[in-house]
């Protein structure tokens, strides 16, 4: 056994965006695990002081092209929430295929491309052999779904420009909503497939170590409302989230961390599937019973199980939700006032949240964020430095834990060009 190493892992590949990471072992045991955010600093924040409300939710959806259609809707929430704004129920019915078709693309790049070569023991999806090209299909298939969908609810799949505060302006024809629903149909069985084969695979993925886990729980595993719920059993009202959170600056990263009531914690797909697994859809718990049994989980591996059976659910959900006619609707009037907005929903990893203090003209005084990858950072380093420990007793050299570190990074699915901005600027 090695009793002193120095790991340092760079531009570590097969994630959104860029992060190093070095750690240190001393007499058999972690010393220092840094997970280096090294994104460039994005001042989103400072950028939104003086800015109008209803430009807002076009340039946080910028913050991220994986994540922008949540930025999009966090940003509106919290800007509604401030003013009083009561959506329709057409308008929450579309904003909740809007993040599902978010989701649906985001857990499929990153299942197929970025995790499947773990699975099968080779650098990219590149060195697939021909035996494998029809899975890799079926994950570019179920990616196409999920950008159809933003594209006709949100108006691209990409910084979605439809949705804005009080409703949507432009609405999916019958045509666009029949297609959308037979392409997501067509991803059923490619899903499931995808799912057996993670869960058959379980065993070459496994650390377990305890932490709290928190996401909002509802009662239709939506990701828009909801209260937030830690695994202990507490609940808090979205508004009150800020208020348990605390920011941990690292100096040797990009991007800030934060504690939940005092403690580390993990949000995403495993930490909303053991809160809230009970609330999946009807069809999709019906097809996925099997492998809910492993929900409650530790192992922080199974947030790959977990994105996995949330496209499901998507899909299950969204198919239903199409099935209700889409009319035009005008926006919900809209009167600013000297407020404080809190919107918080689930991004593809995570609980985000969204603070905005307006004036009474509707333009932000103060912006304040956080993201998912940074609630996650403190949990990652601790859980990767106990598991650097366990390799090394099992007899693992340097390369081999460098490794299997990656894999571990690979399965918090953690998005650094998110989490790259925190600092406020004093521009006098």
């Amino acid at each position: 056994m090695h009793n002193n190493l120095d790991l340092e892992l760079k531009d570590i590949s097969k994630i959104e965006g860029h992060t190093n990471m070095s750690i240190q072992v001393r007499d058999g045991k972690v010393v220092n695990c840094k997970l280096k955010i090294s994104e460039n600093k994005r001042f989103f924040t400072d950028a939104l002081v003086g800015m109008s409300f209803d430009k807002v939710s076009s340039v946080m959806g910028r913050i991220c092209g994986t994540c922008s259609s949540a930025h999009v809707l966090c940003s509106i929430e919290a800007i509604e929430k401030g003013f009083g704004v009561i959506p329709s129920e057409q308008t929450m019915r579309l904003r909740n295929l809007l993040i599902n078709a978010n989701h649906l693309r985001d857990h499929a790049m990153h299942l197929w491309f970025f995790v499947l070569p773990d699975l099968f023991g080779v650098d990219s999806v590149l060195d697939f052999g021909e035996d494998r090209h029809e899975l890799l299909q079926d994950g570019l298939d179920v990616k196409a779904a999920g950008n159809f969908l933003s594209k006709i609810i949100g108006g691209r799949a990409v910084h979605p420009p439809f949705g804005v505060v009080g409703g949507f302006t432009n609405f999916a024809s019958k045509d666009e909503i029949v297609e959308a629903a037979r392409m997501l149909k067509s991803c059923r069985g490619k899903i499931l497939g995808l799912i057996d084969l993670l869960f058959e695979n379980r065993g070459k993925f496994c650390f377990e170590r305890k932490t709290n886990y928190v996401g909002l729980m509802n009662d239709d595993y939506s990701f828009l409302e909801g209260v937030i719920k830690g695994a202990d059993g507490s609940e808090i009202a979205e508004a009150d989230f800020g208020e348990h959170l605390k920011r941990v600056i690292l100096p040797y990263s990009n991007a800030a961390a934060f504690e939940f009531a005092g403690e580390e914690f993990l949000t995403g797909a495993l930490a909303r599937m053991n809160v809230n697994r009970d609330c999946l859809n009807v069809k999709t718990s019906g097809d996925v019973e099997k492998y809910l049994g492993v929900f409650p989980s530790d192992n922080v591996f199974d947030n790959n199980l977990a994105q996995a059976i949330e496209m499901l659910n998507i899909v299950d959900t969204s198919i239903e939700m199409l099935g209700v006619p889409i009319r035009k609707e005008g926006l919900v009037d809209v009167v600013p006032k000297k407020s404080t907005g809190v919107g918080v929903m689930e991004a593809p990893r995570g609980t985000l949240y969204y603070r905005l203090d307006l004036d009474d003209k509707g333009v932000v005084t103060f912006a304040d964020l956080c993201i998912p990858t940074q609630q996650n950072v403190i949990s990652m380093e601790k859980t990767i430095g106990a598991y650097v420990e366990n390799l090394l007793k099992k007899g693992l050299g340097k390369k081999d834990i460098m490794f299997e570190v990656e894999k571990m990074i690979r399965a918090y699915d953690p998005c650094m060009s998110c989490a790259a901005h925190f600092l406020r600027i004093d521009w006098s």
